[in-house]
């Protein structure tokens, strides 16, 4: 058995990677946030052309596997770019949080969608009759009830959108899975070396999962009070 061996040799690259994933996961789940809560707002709004434009985009990418999407971007994208422009307007890891943001937008659009449905109609009947607006009683009234109902599936996503950046090894970014099949296809430790990066998503998922009870906990406790 090797493991000696590969946690010696491959962990200063898997280091690497953790970081990369960790980056790459931070600022696709804060922009998927963004992302997920203005299309929200385009689903609900009256303008049907909004609701046609949002609608489209959850469909395509919630219908069309994310290992197409990052072929798409980083391939398809660069190839037209270079035709039209003479050069490529994505590098692998601009590639990779397009496609976990929009990935995670799209879900995070109907946890959105959801939790201001569950917010119940008479706070906004209350909150019009008090003179608030409509866009004051979203704002002030609707929207913090409802991320706080959302709390518990918004952390579960975050930790989905943790485990998608796996995929972007399939385009070479260089996150935990790319660093650790980089390591393995030159030593040829296949056992050892996947075995060793799982317990490295293992550790990282198991905080966010802990974080995420923790959510929960305190989501049904405020309820309760």
């Amino acid at each position: 058995m090797n493991f000696e061996r590969v946690i010696r040799e491959a962990t200063p690259l898997l280091w690497d990677g953790f970081l990369t994933t960790v980056y790459i996961s931070v600022v696709s789940i804060v922009l998927g946030m963004i992302v997920g809560l203005a299309t929200c707002f385009m689903v609900i709004s009256r303008w049907k052309i909004l609701k046609i434009l949002a609608g489209s985009y959850v469909w395509v990418i919630r219908g069309t596997p994310m290992i197409v999407q990052a072929f798409f971007f980083f391939f398809g994208i660069n190839q037209l770019s270079m035709n039209m422009l003479g050069f490529q307007v994505f590098d692998r890891e601009m590639a990779g949080i397009i496609t976990v943001t929009l990935n995670a937008g799209a879900y995070f659009t109907e946890i959105f969608r959801a939790g201001i449905a569950a917010v119940p109609k008479g706070q906004t009947e209350a909150a019009r009759s008090l003179g608030l607006s409509g866009s004051r009683t979203m704002t002030y009234v609707i929207l913090p009830q409802a991320l706080r109902i959302s709390l518990p599936p918004m952390v579960n996503q975050w930790i989905i959108s943790v485990k998608d950046t796996a995929i972007l090894s399939a385009i070479a970014v260089g996150e935990l899975m790319n660093r650790m099949q980089v390591y393995a296809m030159t030593t040829f430790v296949f056992f050892e070396s996947f075995i060793y990066v799982a317990l490295w998503y293992l550790a990282l998922l198991s905080a966010l999962m802990i974080f995420a009870k923790k959510v929960e906990e305190w989501v049904k406790y405020d309820k309760n009070n």
